[in-house]
């Protein structure tokens, strides 16, 4: 008679919980690089390409929403500098 789960069981949970915050951080990075293009693209960029680099080192199901959002990440820093050439400012205004 075993009063404990086997091994076995927990690492499976384990597994896809890691999982799914990969998943998770793959979502989120690509809704922050969206949000970037707006608004706070300084911090909200890195952010997102941070996030996308972790879901992607983590094994993320949802590879193709890590690459977006790393791609989104980068285009708020060519946002960025953009505007800081034009406006030679590190921020933006309309």
């Amino acid at each position: 008679m075993h009063l404990t789960a086997p091994a076995a069981g927990r690492t499976g949970t384990r597994t896809r919980t890691r999982a799914r915050d990969a998943d998770g951080m793959a979502v989120a990075s690509f809704i922050l690089g969206l949000l970037g293009l707006l608004v706070f693209n300084v911090f909200l960029g890195p952010t997102a390409i941070v996030l996308a680099a972790a879901s992607l080192w983590r094994g993320t199901q949802r590879k193709g929403r890590a690459y977006l959002g790393m791609g989104l990440g980068v285009a708020d820093l060519v946002v960025l500098l953009a505007f800081m050439q034009m406006d030679s400012t590190l921020s933006w205004s309309f």
